[in-house]
């Protein structure tokens, strides 16, 4: 019984695949990514990919889902969370954003972003997919910005959807920047104008 237990407990060739593979694709990108090195990285047989996933495109899909799946909790703890006042919360969203960027000394950036900025072009429904999961962060914002036109923290007439595009928007360069001067500096000067000027 034990040890169906212990099995039980090990993750799949699958689940190494994914977790592992979503590792290298954001070190070296998607096309940099080769399926053997996915398979070393996740110490599993090369035909285990095949055996899981129809194609390269098919795991890039689930890994998209897999790296949004791991920030909706971020998501939850701050932009969602009604318990504390609306700007704080977008505050510290941005906040664990960088945070998240800071894991590698900023030299991997934002999987999505650089999948939007790589992968987009080939597929379509990758680039449906990125396309969808930042209309969901920007949802998020929205709802983040509305509360604070209730609570009377940003003028009345904000344009909360306009707005919410822009920060989506601007989060991504302002990471990509970050990216390339393997320095934080881009998204806390983003986020000074955001507090500052757009949002006062």
């Amino acid at each position: 019984m034990d040890a169906h237990i212990a099995r039980m407990a090990r993750p799949s060739n699958r689940e190494k695949i994914l977790a592992s593979g979503l590792e290298v694709v954001h070190a070296h990108g998607f096309a940099g990514a080769s399926v053997r090195d996915i398979v070393q990285a996740a110490g599993v047989p090369q035909g285990s990919f095949t055996n899981h996933f129809g194609s390269k495109e098919a795991f890039g899909l689930e890994i998209i889902d897999r790296y949004c799946e791991s920030g909706r909790d971020i998501v939850a703890e701050t932009l969602l969370d009604d318990t504390r006042s609306p700007l704080a919360r977008l505050a510290e969203f941005i906040d664990r954003g960088k945070e998240k960027l800071a894991c590698n000394e900023m030299r991997d950036g934002c999987l999505l972003g650089n999948l939007a900025a790589e992968a987009s072009h080939d597929s379509e429904p990758m680039r449906e997919k990125l396309d969808a999961a930042f209309a969901d962060i920007a949802g998020s914002i929205a709802y983040c910005l509305k509360a604070a036109v209730e609570a009377g923290e940003v003028p009345r007439d904000l344009d909360v959807e306009g707005t919410a595009a822009y920060i989506v928007a601007s989060v991504q360069g302002a990471n990509l920047l970050a990216k390339i001067r393997r320095d934080p500096a881009p998204v806390d000067r983003f986020k000074t104008i955001l507090f500052e000027k757009v949002l006062r």
